[in-house]
């Protein structure tokens, strides 16, 4: 469809910002809203209130006080009816070629008195000229609702609702897509009707319902958003319990087989939870299921006895880690643990000698490595596995969808646990993870003292280093982290590396100080975690390759260094590297400068070790995006809906493609729907429909 207003130029800025189709400019909404109707002669304007005035440029002065980088423009206003106004505008000296003497201009901003000048003054109104010009029409941008919308490149908010003013006025016959019977029970406004409302609102709308995103037309828009992507996820959960998987048996070889492992006794949670995956592994239906739990909560224990069910059947199990030391502590922990049972444990990650990984590979493919734990290797093409049964995938927020497929596609139609010690809030769960069931270990082992979290100053570092040593004395260990700056590891190593060479040499000369980042090879960070496993390292330097996975009990100290560049998440990540053995543990969060943002941060981790609330305020200070990290973590791109603010519309939505798919009017717009999401999903939100 050709938009007027929209050439070569504009159109290639707006598609660099995903705007490529007329449907996407008319999903694209104003983040905000501003009433621009308080249309006032001058001689009743107060300062201080926002308004609106109709005005003639009377005459440019040049300011008195002239600075040559300023570049101000200052315009003399009057409205024909003895008012007067001066508008000045920094680095504006374009305007005095557009505001000429004799132009008619609607002024909104916010009214102040110049003292100096004695008179009525606006800084930085936005402005329209009153005559039609290529990007405007007469009352558009003042004396109404105006919508204010996120430039697109060169492409301005004041072009953008030029653009869309003509697109709404010449809006052609639109598809409603949305089942019809929701939208009446729901009373949703049509789809043609919301989008004209969206962009344009009727002068009777309150703007700060429009403001909090809750008039009816923006929350038809959410919703629908929302509902497309729940019914997506809906038929790929239905297309899942259509396949046909292994039924596990869970005789009692498997019972005295799993008590025989079992280093402790387990907590209900634990066992609830084994519960809930062991009947999902009964079942002929293949198992899709998300295992949340805060840090040191005991997954790994309940993914090992998933293992021994699918070992027990005649089956193989996989474990895919993020990282290689996060793979290496799952190999070393799960060969301690299966060591009673005899299994064969087959690590496998990138940076083992090709010897090493045919041994590995030949192993897996003639079934006598029962369990293979490593990285992205394992999804190479070439590693094949005997009778794959379990796939776990293990932190899953740092994988994509894709990569989760690959590994179940080694099998025929294996069993999948999903993991992940970041606790997610339930909003983001049913979305980043809509297809798949959720389990959630919600209670800490026995005995576990709460982790005493203090925030220091870089000033009082000497003070730190003195809690440290005492802590060293009395037979504890420490750990000491440095932030990756910008996502730049090489930095973060430099630094890290300084921090090790000063700490050694200068502060804990009487200690031994281990250094432990990204850049050393597998076998050299397994001999520094085994060296500070042993005791023989007392404080160890990191990167945040300790976020976790690493399990050392006598450890009883986090230092956190420049804690104001990491999210909360990350940070009770780290913190529950410490407080896993008897004695009381310590976490220091030591910080520069801190604006607001920063203090209510450190405050909430300061006062709470509720993973599941430091995730929420984690999300609602950074949003989502940034919260789970990466694009590949299958965060989908909304355009208008907010998982924080809108979380109660999600839940119905979700609710409302539940019911459709499993109960659908008719036949007929059930596969209507299933034609709309495979066309739409990809490009709506930037997720793959696979299955």
């Amino acid at each position: 469809m050709y938009v007027k207003g929209v050439g070569p130029r504009r159109a290639e800025d707006l598609e660099a910002k995903g705007l490529a189709t007329a449907g996407d400019l008319l999903n694209y909404a104003p983040f905000r809203y501003e009433d621009r109707s308080n249309v006032k002669p001058m001689s009743r304007l107060a300062p201080g209130e926002m308004a609106t005035v109709l005005a003639e440029v009377k005459a440019l002065h040049s300011p008195r006080f002239r600075r040559r980088d300023l570049g101000m423009a200052e315009v003399v206003f009057e409205d024909g009816e003895g008012g007067r106004l001066t508008a000045k505008w920094f680095h504006a000296e374009y305007l005095k070629t557009v505001l000429t003497p004799g132009t008619r201009v609607a002024l909104f901003g916010k009214v102040d008195f110049d003292t100096y000048q004695g008179e009525l003054a606006m800084l930085h109104p936005e402005f329209e000229v009153l005559r039609d010009e290529e990007d405007d029409e007469p009352g558009l941008h003042t004396g109404r609702i105006v919508p204010v919308y996120e430039a697109a490149g060169k492409v301005s908010a004041r072009v953008l609702r030029s653009i869309l003013k003509r697109l709404v006025d010449h809006l052609p016959p639109i598809q409603d897509a949305l089942p019809r019977g929701m939208c009446d029970r729901l009373r949703l406004p049509s789809l043609a009707q919301a989008l004209k409302e969206l962009h344009f609102p009727s002068p009777q709308t309150d703007v700060r319902v429009l403001n909090a995103f809750r008039s009816p037309a923006q929350y038809r828009m959410i919703l629908e958003e929302f509902f497309w992507l729940e019914t997506g996820m809906a038929l790929k959960r239905g297309q899942a319990r259509a396949e046909n998987g292994i039924s596990f048996e869970l005789g009692d070889r498997v019972r005295e087989q799993i008590k025989k492992m079992l280093p402790f006794k387990p907590t209900a949670a634990q066992k609830r939870v084994l519960g809930e995956i062991a009947r999902d592994m009964a079942s002929p239906q293949p198992m899709s299921r998300l295992l949340q739990g805060d840090v040191g909560s005991g997954k790994t224990i309940v993914a090992a006895q998933a293992a021994v069910i699918a070992v027990e059947n005649g089956y193989q199990a996989a474990l895919l880690a993020p990282t290689e030391i996060l793979a290496m502590q799952h190999y070393l922990s799960l060969k301690q643990i299966f060591a009673p049972l005899g299994y064969q444990i087959v690590p496998l990650t990138g940076s083992m000698s090709k010897k090493e990984k045919e041994v590995a590979k030949r192993a897996l493919a003639g079934g006598f490595g029962r369990i293979a734990v490593g990285t992205h290797a394992l999804l190479e093409e070439d590693v094949e596995f005997h009778k794959l049964g379990l796939a776990i995938i293990d932190e899953q927020h740092r994988f994509g969808v894709l990569q989760r497929k690959a590994l179940q596609q080694k099998g025929v139609m294996p069993d999948v646990l999903v993991m992940t010690a970041t606790p997610i809030p339930r909003t983001l769960a049913l979305t980043v993870y809509g297809d798949l069931d959720v389990s959630v270990i919600d209670e800490l082992p026995p005995g576990r003292k709460p982790i005493e979290t203090v925030h220091r100053t870089t000033a009082e570092l000497e003070r730190v280093y003195s809690f440290i040593l005492q802590q060293v004395r009395a037979g504890r260990q420490a750990y000491i982290v440095y932030p990756v700056i910008e996502e730049n590891e090489s930095l973060a190593v430099k630094a890290a590396q300084a921090a090790h060479e000063e700490l050694s040499k200068t502060v804990f000369p009487q200690l031994k100080v281990g250094l432990l980042h990204g850049k050393l090879k597998a076998q050299e960070k397994e001999a520094v975690m085994d060296a500070f496993k042993q005791g023989k390292v007392q404080v160890l330097v990191s990167t945040t390759v300790i976020e976790v996975g690493v399990d050392v009990p006598n450890a009883s100290v986090m230092v956190i260094e420049n804690a104001e560049r990491f999210g909360l998440a990350q940070i009770h990540q780290l913190r529950g590297r410490v407080g896993r053995g008897a004695a009381q543990s310590y976490c220091v969060l030591v910080t520069d400068k801190l604006g607001d943002t920063g203090k209510e941060r450190i405050r909430t981790l300061v006062d709470s070790t509720d993973g599941f609330y430091i995730a929420e305020m984690d999300l609602r200070l950074r949003g989502p995006g940034e919260f789970l990290g990466t694009r590949q973590s299958g965060l989908p791109a909304f355009r208008i809906g907010n998982l924080i603010r809108d979380r109660e519309i999600l839940e119905i939505a979700r609710s409302e493609a539940q019911a459709f798919v499993e109960n659908p009017p008719s036949p007929e717009e059930l596969a209507a729907a299933i034609r709309y999401v495979r066309e739409h999903w990809q490009r709506r939100y930037g997720l793959a429909l696979i299955g």
